[in-house]
């Protein structure tokens, strides 16, 4: 996994709420469900997004969140940024404190050219492009179920 646990199920709820209509919220309960994610656990991870300004929130029995800005300008890279930080990415593949570009450890050309390729997918993919990719992906899916064949029954004479 490139990212925590939280990032992962942010990302998920993110796109689910992607898909809500403009001026309509989504409940905790309800994207956990679908996304098969602890509702207690989502609400704290989608409660600190909203402090820090991806979200808003409304309290109330048509409350719940909506994405604050359009998701083709939410990057993965915010959200793992906002509940991660970047540090995972700048620390040392193999844990050594002293790693450096003087000093490099024998994971350091090949960790410096994966982190590279991480940050740049977070950073040039948005939660539009994966609720994109998604629904593409249900309609390929639909399309590919075949309808079960209804058995001739023959008649007895």
């Amino acid at each position: 996994m490139i990212y925590s646990r939280s990032a992962e199920y942010a990302i998920r709820a993110f796109v689910h709420l992607a898909q809500v209509p403009e001026g309509k919220y989504a409940m905790v309960k309800n994207i956990a469900a679908q996304e098969v994610i602890p509702a207690h656990f989502l609400a704290k991870i989608l409660q600190q997004l909203a402090r820090k300004g991806l979200l808003r929130s409304s309290k109330g029995p048509t409350g719940g969140f909506a994405l604050r800005v359009d998701a083709s300008e939410i990057r993965l890279l915010d959200i793992v940024e906002s509940l991660d930080g970047l540090a995972p990415y700048q620390q040392c593949a193999s844990g050594l404190s002293e790693c450096s570009d003087d000093m490099p450890c024998s994971m350091h050309d090949s960790w410096i050219a994966l982190r590279s390729r991480i940050m740049d997918y977070l950073g040039k993919n948005t939660i539009a492009d994966l609720a994109k990719a998604l629904e593409q992906k249900k309609k390929t899916l639909a399309l590919t179920k075949k309808p079960k064949a209804k058995r001739a029954v023959a008649k007895r004479a």
